[in-house]
């Protein structure tokens, strides 16, 4: 979780965090989240922050209660958060990079070339 950047609320890195470990596999679908209170103790936060970072992930769909019992990974959570990652890595990313790369003045071929050094599964 990365609880070091400070320009990101405390709540949305608690989301992403465990957005982070379910894609990672660490928490898989079906499965029991760490209790808010684990975490507030683990992170030294509130609480209450705990929760709305939680919240947020259940407004997503990403995760659901059982009252009484604790938060659970929704079936299809990790297609939704690929789907999304795969959105914003788009816009964040590669967007930014091909207009750059049109300035430099790549050729289609070239970028090919070397999307395809760069990204060897071997590495």
């Amino acid at each position: 979780m990365d609880v070091i950047n400070e320009n990101i609320p405390i709540f949305a890195r608690i989301a992403e965090g465990i957005k982070d470990h379910i894609l990672m596999g660490d928490v898989k679908e079906g499965e029991q989240l760490m209790s808010t209170t684990q975490l507030s103790k683990e992170f030294n936060i509130n609480i209450a922050t705990v929760n709305k970072g939680v919240n947020v992930l259940v407004s997503e769909g990403i995760v659901f209660k059982k009252r009484g019992i604790g938060m659970f990974v929704a079936e299809g959570a990790v297609d939704k958060l690929i789907e999304e990652r795969r959105k914003v890595f788009k816009e964040r990313y590669i967007i930014a990079t091909l207009e750059e790369a049109k300035r430099l003045r790549y050729t289609v071929e070239e970028l090919q070339q070397m999307v395809a050094e760069v990204y060897n599964p071997e590495n």
